[in-house]
């Protein structure tokens, strides 16, 4: 019998640091190296259930960002937003929406759909009949939900009307259409296809090959399973197989393998990791199946209450706090929950990292930074 093969161990704080710095977070890429839109690209979308958090998402990450960058990118079609990855919305470009949603299908909004149709509220729904009329009906002129529902409900009047518009979402790469996810515009969800929105057709599936590697470029070192986590989709090793000799392999601190790229950063475990706060929903918390690298144990369910997902704070590259903004008429308010005992030292840099991002995401004139009970204030 063979014996069993070793590779190289990292550690849990050099897995950590490589992490941050493909996310840009160890330091924040410079206007000269790297794009709003190229960011967006690098990170292979940002997680977008709401409007302002790939704003945050950016702004931890990228010197001299401004909301309005995204913003402008959003109104001339070059970045949207729609349902990708694990059958959530994200934000990506126009590239990426056309050719990773189909990739993203049998991960996500196939196995959501067939969630749905086992809850007994599409009986009678034939999937590719519903593509023909959803497309029909949104490609005619840009429907909000409620337009949509009512739509498909004279197609199948027997059908649950929320099971029916979000089976349209599963079965059609649908397009948030702005002002929805502009900064400092309101606008209710009107939907099109990715098609018409970006006036072309749906590029071919991106390939997994490429998709591993674009990941392991964003969040690697990773284990087969921390992609399947990523992305929704299951049987992933034979992508890794065959990408193998291409790859340098390590294995963590538990002896699972973990792949990368061999040129990828991989600084020194002891390089020094700014404060950062970062939105609900970031990728940074979600994509590994391990997520010890950033997020200790006694940490896990400290980000979340009920269905509420709180923004996160990292001290030392490693989940220290929650944090929520309030901004009424001049001033906003920002209030930080840390997890632990902060050293002056730390409590300095945090505020000071907060003072950044309050003058980049708010006009308001005055700041009001205080450490408190962050839950207590909902």
């Amino acid at each position: 019998m063979a014996p069993k093969t070793t590779h190289p161990v990292i550690g849990r704080r050099a897995l950590n640091r490589a992490t941050l710095e493909r996310q840009l977070l160890l330091r924040r890429a410079p206007r000269s190296e790297m794009s709003v839109k190229g960011a967006v690209e690098h990170l292979v979308g940002l997680q977008a259930q709401n409007v302002k958090p790939p704003y945050y998402a950016l702004a931890a990450r990228l010197d001299g960002f401004r909301p309005e960058e995204l913003s402008a990118l959003m109104a001339s079609r070059e970045v949207a937003r729609l349902v990708t990855l694990r059958s959530t919305i994200h934000t990506h470009s126009a590239d990426d929406c056309l050719s990773l949603r189909p990739f993203a299908q049998a991960g996500g909004p196939d196995r959501e759909l067939r969630m749905f149709q086992s809850r007994g509220g599409l009986g009678g729904v034939d999937p590719d009949r519903l593509r023909t009329v959803a497309r029909e009906v949104v490609e005619e002129e840009p429907r909000t939900l409620k337009q949509l529902r009512e739509e498909l409900l004279k197609q199948w009047p027997d059908a649950d009307p929320f099971s029916l518009s979000v089976a349209a979402r599963c079965v059609l790469p649908l397009v948030q259409i702005t002002p929805r996810g502009e900064w400092g515009r309101s606008g209710q969800v009107v939907l099109t296809t990715a098609e018409r929105w970006f006036g072309r057709e749906s590029s071919p599936a991106a390939s997994a090959d490429e998709v591993v590697r674009r990941y392991l470029a964003a969040f690697g070192p990773a284990s087969v399973k921390d992609v399947q986590t990523w992305c929704g989709l299951t049987r992933m090793r034979q992508v890794f197989e065959r990408l193998r000799p291409g790859l340098v392999v390590f294995q963590d601190e538990k002896g699972v393998e973990l792949f990368d790229l061999p040129d990828a950063p991989r600084p020194d475990e002891d390089t020094p990791a700014p404060p950062r706060f970062l939105p609900e929903f970031d990728n940074l918390l979600l994509s590994h199946a391990d997520r010890s690298r950033v997020v200790a144990d006694d940490h896990k369910s400290l980000t979340w209450r009920g269905n509420q997902a709180y923004s996160t704070l990292l001290v030392d590259g490693f989940l220290a706090g929650i944090w929520r903004s309030v901004e009424e008429k001049d001033t906003v308010s920002l209030t930080i929950q840390a997890f632990g005992k902060l050293s002056r030292a730390q409590r300095d840099a945090v505020a000071a990292e907060g003072e950044s991002m309050l003058s980049t995401l708010s006009t308001a004139t005055a700041h009001d930074i205080r450490f408190g009970d962050v839950l207590g204030t909902s």
